[in-house]
């Protein structure tokens, strides 16, 4: 529940004219209902105001309530606008919650306090239909312009055979291609300027560097970019709608789909909320694996980024090298885990199984290998005067512009800051650890860069640390919502085998309640915001990922540039698509 919330009191004191209804949650964060009319004082008092500030939207999105049950203590309403916000000097999140009515489905834009608020705010109208005034564009976002309702209400349908069979009459076939065609005006781009006629270009799937199905639409005046935007929703899979239709342990697997390249560490976000929840403690030996796992993927996650930004750059011989040792992890976590990729080994609780004998050799083996190869990519790369020409003053931002958009990770850090979910807040035991935050002070593609070539020294001497101090004990907790339970607990009577197959096959059921819980991934901060309503899977699952922002972030870093700076900069943010869309 709820500790003593000093920014409600604060909140208070200097807003008195302005009501809020203070929430508990399982996780702890301030949560306050503030009306529609009076959330922007709040949120503005909060950014710029407050007493070490709440300077970051973490995130922003929408509940469809109406159909929820366990609501004590929360006002009446149809749908609710959520406002996470952070603050880095008081190591404290807030969460601001606005009620909204079916007759009037609005609130006002944000833009104009966080640039970065434009496509959380896109997103919430597009799969929630919550109109948001003053947007300087509000439009699809994940979604073709054509599609009928918004999939995160609850009487959307969750499955593709509750829907009616698509059908494409001859007569709207031309009207649809229509709706593909590009309209600079669409986009806010300007045809003309003053004494001539801009260019459009467009960077799309063919083009090796953007990446995977997104298109890149720039404006340019000869070499330099004016205007460039974003589109995004390709690889759009409807995760959340997922996580509100499978079981809280069927939806497990999906969960490392969102950031492939970091596989268990996206698991783990999902579970420790849903521990959370259900006020689960994972045996110490379980949080030494899952930090083990989590950090090899780190690994694996940071080369996938070195070799696909070195090929942009025009590398091939340390990208072939790079692809070779990151399939040295694939095995590793193969011999580990059973999966090269997707290993479905981290439980409600715990683990599907325990370490494989001789899993201490394996890694030595890795780490014995690995420590020398980083040093010479470190040489190689970090030192080549053609890398250093292409990436120093690339894409560069600063501490201030990473605070408005959202920018968490490696990015963050490069801007100078040194904050880190594993140290600010640890989570599966990662405060009995050693370990150094790297930082860079130029908040350009290089200092990114360096920053991550430095995450990876770390993160081998984490698994150092995991092989030489790992505990005894079980892989799976004695909670009776541990998924699945442990054999000792079963198959003794018939009781005990029907729980079991109620437990497996239904999934477990989660005491009603909230929680959300971030953790530091590859890329940047990786959170689940998960809402149960005494039931067996999620009312709601929102997933944070921080690719999302990042990209979002390319129209503000592209200005200005040239045309041949933006693999550089697109390269050094390091995204995926499927991170992006969800």
């Amino acid at each position: 529940m709820n500790k003593r919330s000093h920014i409600a009191d604060e909140l208070r004191t200097h807003l008195r004219t302005i009501d809020q209804q203070e929430q508990e949650t399982i996780d702890g964060i301030p949560t306050l209902w503030v009306d529609a009319e009076n959330v922007r004082p709040v949120l503005l008092y909060l950014k710029t105001e407050a007493r070490a500030p709440y300077r970051m939207l973490y995130d922003l999105t929408a509940i469809d309530e109406r159909e929820r049950i366990h609501r004590k203590g929360q006002p009446a309403c149809d749908f609710s606008v959520v406002y996470h916000l952070m603050s880095f000097e008081r190591n404290e999140d807030v969460r601001l919650k606005v009620p909204l009515r079916q007759e009037r489905l609005s609130v006002r834009s944000v833009t104009d306090l966080w640039p970065g608020a434009n496509w959380y705010e896109r997103e919430m109208w597009d799969l929630f239909g919550i109109q948001v005034e003053a947007h300087p564009s509000l439009s699809r976002l994940l979604l073709p312009d054509g599609w009928v309702g918004h999939p995160l209400r609850k009487d959307h349908p969750a499955r593709a055979c509750d829907l009616d069979p698509m059908e494409w009459p001859e007569e709207e076939s031309g009207s649809d291609r229509a709706s593909f065609l590009f309209r600079p005006e669409d986009w806010g781009f300007k045809r003309t300027g003053e004494h001539n006629e801009f260019m459009m270009l467009h960077l799309g799937s063919p083009q090796a560097g953007v990446h995977g199905l997104f298109r890149l639409a720039v404006q340019v005046d000869g070499e330099t970019i004016i205007a460039a935007a974003p589109e995004i929703g390709f690889h759009h899979r409807g995760a959340e709608k997922m996580g509100e239709s499978q079981s809280w342990h069927g939806y497990i697997p999906y969960t490392d789909r969102i950031d492939y390249a970091s596989g268990m560490a996206n698991n783990l976000a999902y579970l420790l909320a849903v521990e959370k929840l259900a006020g689960i403690e994972t045996p110490e030996r379980v949080q030494v694996i899952r930090i083990l796992m989590c950090e090899l993927f780190r690994i694996a996650s940071h080369l996938d980024w070195l070799g696909s930004f070195v090929g942009d750059m025009g590398g091939t011989l340390p990208l072939c090298n790079i692809v070779k040792d990151r399939e040295r992890i694939s095995d590793l976590v193969e011999q580990l885990a059973g999966a090269r990729l997707h290993s479905r080994w981290f439980r409600i609780g715990g683990l599907s199984q325990d370490l494989p004998p001789r899993w201490d050799a394996l890694v030595w083996e890795f780490l014995t290998y690995m420590t020398p190869r980083l040093g010479e990519y470190d040489s190689l790369l970090m030192n080549h005067g053609l890398f250093k020409m292409r990436t120093k003053g690339v894409g560069r931002y600063t501490l201030d512009d990473a605070l408005d958009w959202g920018v968490t990770g490696p990015g963050l850090r490069a801007c100078g800051y040194a904050w880190d979910f594993r140290k600010a807040r640890p989570y599966s035991g990662y405060d009995q650890f050693d370990f150094e935050i790297p930082t860079a002070t130029e908040g350009d593609g290089y200092a990114r860069s360096r920053v991550r070539i430095e995450e990876m020294r770390q993160s081998l001497y984490l698994i150092h640390q995991c092989l030489d101090n790992m505990p005894a004990g079980p892989c799976m907790t004695d909670h009776p919502i541990s998924t699945p339970p442990l054999k000792a607990r079963t198959l003794q009577d018939v009781e005990t085998l029907i729980s079991q197959f109620l437990s497996v096959g239904w999934g477990p059921v989660i005491p009603a309640g909230e929680a959300f819980h971030g953790i530091e991934t590859a890329k940047g901060s990786n959170g689940y915001y998960l809402i149960s309503d005494g039931g067996t899977m999620a009312y709601r699952a929102r997933i944070r990922t921080p690719s999302f922002p990042h990209v979002q972030m390319m129209s503000y870093l592209s200005l200005g540039a040239s045309v041949a700076d933006l693999p550089a900069i697109l390269g050094s943010i390091d995204f995926l698509l499927n991170d992006v869309d969800r």
